[in-house]
């Protein structure tokens, strides 16, 4: 990036409106200072740090792709500017681009040697890039059975001191199985392994034999509720049944993905909605989020938590479990449910939604139709933009409304997005955002909500505050890049 002509005056109101930015930036506004550190750039565009500062900012808003837009423009300008390394390192790591992070961090240590911290994370970062090249060629590997195949769950011992709730001989969940569970897990408590197993081994069976796009019906005379993200808030989770009722014949759920991860109580809420799935088939529907994939279980918490609390093996069957979970669900023949959002091209069917092969791809990639159901988020603005987040796109109300009308569908609900009232109604009302975990990663202050939907299509938003909870931190168990990424 070649120098611009700046005069001394202009480069000292840069420097002025810089501080302003740095103060909104302690002060924890990120996206004010953004456009203080923008009003800087624009006097004085020959800075480094002015573009690093802005990428921070974008790092705790999970912009993910204007960090590393901005890291680049900082590091154009002066390649030895170590911060923007540090930065681009992060936002990869946040993205699961664990190679394309470890040649920064490479780069880090290197100008910094000294720096402790930073060794460390590259030492962790090596560590991973050599796991996954391993797991990939193993996956490689026709004849390696699946963990889930190589189980044999019936040879698992209950031991006789064991006091929680039990499945029974006959290997059915009943209520008070579910019930019981449940309990248990408030108490903190685990249920035994072998039964852990069964509930994740019984899920996995079930949605290896489901289509990628399921078609749901609101029960008559009763309900179904969509829930968005949850990311293990599981005593907020848990209220959600508490005041909207539980599933049943009358009641039916839908979980937008996002089950797991950042909160500390992942497992719990999702061997809760698992054992759900298994209780109410019919009734309790689950959809894959982004964070139900191995490269976000790394970094924010759920593999970490697993192994903490059971097995490596028990994550890795939940691994296999998540690359069946669906990818969407129509309701009543009008209303599409994804976790991210809409499309690159204009020409998407429902049936190029069915038709996708999650079985065969496992995880979602950085393009095409499943990354961008994933991923994707709307935009007030017509048309499509790179994503912020740096995967997916964004989408504009042209597009959901040329989506929607070429498919026969009144609306697009999705998740993926914490918001302060917990929803938000865009697009002409043709799409909405629905986040459920209430003052996410118990420092944002938002609502969570949820969406009752009657047999004759009336939507219904409900609002609801976080509840106590024990004093677990988020991301308890997530790598030490949880530090980088300002956790």
């Amino acid at each position: 990036m070649s120098p611009v002509a700046i005069s001394d005056a202009v480069k000292a109101q840069a420097e002025k409106i810089k501080g302003e930015a740095n103060a909104l930036f302690a002060a924890k506004h990120y996206k004010e200072a953004i456009e203080k550190y923008s009003a800087a750039i624009d006097l004085n565009p020959n800075v480094a740090a002015y573009f690093s500062n802005r990428a921070f900012c974008h790092l705790k808003l999970e912009s993910y792709g204007y960090v590393i837009s901005d890291a680049d423009a900082a590091l154009a300008l002066d390649p030895n500017f170590t911060k923007a390394n540090y930065r681009r390192a992060t936002a990869n790591m946040a993205l699961g681009k664990f190679k394309e992070a470890l040649k920064d961090l490479r780069v880090v240590v290197k100008n910094a040697p000294g720096d402790k911290d930073a060794k460390l994370k590259l030492d962790e970062c090596a560590k991973i890039v050599k796991r996954i090249e391993f797991e990939k060629a193993i996956e490689h590997d026709d004849h390696a059975p699946s963990a889930a195949d190589s189980l044999d769950v019936d040879a698992i011992v209950v031991e006789a001191s064991y006091d929680g709730p039990k499945i029974a001989e006959d290997k059915k969940i009943t209520e008070g199985f579910v019930k019981d569970l449940v309990a248990r897990f408030k108490d903190q408590k685990k249920i035994h392994r072998k039964y852990a197993f069964m509930i994740i081994l019984g899920v996995r069976k079930m949605m290896m034999e489901s289509p990628s796009l399921i078609d749901i019906k609101v029960p008559a005379g009763g309900k179904l509720t969509v829930c968005g993200d949850v990311h293990g808030q599981f005593y907020d989770f848990i209220n959600i049944f508490n005041t909207n009722g539980w599933p049943s014949e009358k009641h039916a759920y839908l979980f937008n993905g996002d089950f797991v991860d950042r909160g500390s109580f992942s497992l719990e809420v999702v061997l809760t909605l698992f054992a759900y799935k298994l209780l109410f088939p019919d009734r309790v529907f689950l959809a894959r989020g982004n964070h139900e994939t191995d490269n976000m279980n790394k970094v924010y918490g759920f593999e970490g938590e697993v192994k903490a609390k059971f097995s490596d093996m028990m994550f890795k069957i939940f691994s296999e479990t998540f690359n069946s979970l669906p990818l969407a669900h129509v309701i009543g023949n009008k209303i599409l449910v994804v976790h991210g959002g809409l499309f690159s091209r204009d020409d998407v069917t429902l049936d190029d939604i069915r038709k996708i092969d999650r079985l065969a791809l496992r995880q979602p990639g950085n393009d095409g139709l499943m990354c961008e159901l994933l991923w994707s988020d709307p935009q007030p603005q017509p048309g499509r933009e790179p994503n912020k987040r740096g995967v997916g796109i964004q989408f504009g109300p042209d597009v959901t409304k040329a989506f929607l009308e070429r498919n026969g569908l009144d609306m697009l609900i999705r998740s993926h997005e914490v918001k302060e009232e917990g929803y938000v109604i865009e697009h002409d009302g043709k799409c909405v955002t629905v986040f459920s975990a209430p003052n996410y990663c118990d420092s944002v202050g938002n609502k969570g909500a949820y969406i009752n939907i009657t047999p004759d299509m009336v939507l219904d938003y409900v609002t609801f505050e976080a509840v106590p909870h024990p004093n677990v931190r988020p991301m308890q168990y997530a790598s030490q890049f949880s530090g980088m990424l300002g956790m």
